[in-house]
């Protein structure tokens, strides 16, 4: 019991600190300590412990010697490796994921996604990040677990934590076009279609990618 109690704390404090570098409270390059994180978070210091290994395991942290850890630095090279690997995983895990996912969680998926393209969320028409990285969450590391193997389904959701700091925050332009390709994702998996599956999840991908060589071309 005492190991599974710290096991689901160092889960809660691995969510935690992985918002805050997602939104940015913890910005790129920022030392991290287990103490300012326990007094922070209000938790003890074994869980964030264990937390942030996970993390640093993840690629989110690396560790700076005797300083402790740092938030990764993103570069768009890193970036792009990652979305590379991504274009590679993901459209046969949505191949063996198709017909496998729970009807109940697809029509969630698809309601929450035309209900953030009826109402992005903060009254400006700009998209409400925190509920588009859920749904996003939800179907990408929904989409990996029913694919059946475990080892991709950990590999893709690495690949993706390291892609998600070039969310909302660098392609707002993308939001309602993500939230169509997600539908079309959504639609093939129900009906069991694995080449559409894959296929939708091949153009989403090489969408995110075009949108980002298109933002760096006119930068």
């Amino acid at each position: 019991m005492l190991i599974e109690t710290d096991k689901r704390l160092a889960l809660q404090a691995y969510e935690q600190i992985l918002n805050l570098i997602l939104t940015g409270a913890a910005q790129p390059g920022a030392m991290v300590t287990e103490r300012r994180l326990a007094e922070t978070l209000n938790m003890s210091r074994t869980p964030i412990r264990d937390a942030l290994l996970m993390l640093e395991g993840e690629g989110l942290l690396i560790r700076q010697g005797s300083r402790g850890l740092q938030v990764k630095q993103m570069r768009i090279e890193d970036y792009m490796d990652a979305l590379q690997v991504r274009q590679m995983l993901e459209p046969e895990a949505a191949r063996l994921a198709a017909g496998h996912m729970p009807a109940a969680s697809l029509d969630e998926l698809e309601a929450d996604l035309k209900s953030l393209i009826g109402n992005p969320g903060n009254g400006e028409g700009k998209p409400d990040r925190g509920s588009v990285r859920d749904v996003d969450d939800r179907l990408h590391g929904g989409i990996g677990d029913a694919a059946g193997n475990p080892q991709l389904a950990q590999i893709i959701r690495t690949l993706r934590r390291q892609t998600q700091i070039f969310d909302l925050r660098s392609m707002p332009e993308r939001f309602e076009a993500t939230c169509h390709e997600h539908l079309d994702i959504v639609q093939a998996l129900r009906e069991g279609r694995g080449d559409d599956a894959a296929q939708a999840m091949r153009r989403h991908l090489e969408h995110v990618r075009d949108s980002i060589i298109g933002r760096l071309t006119r930068a």
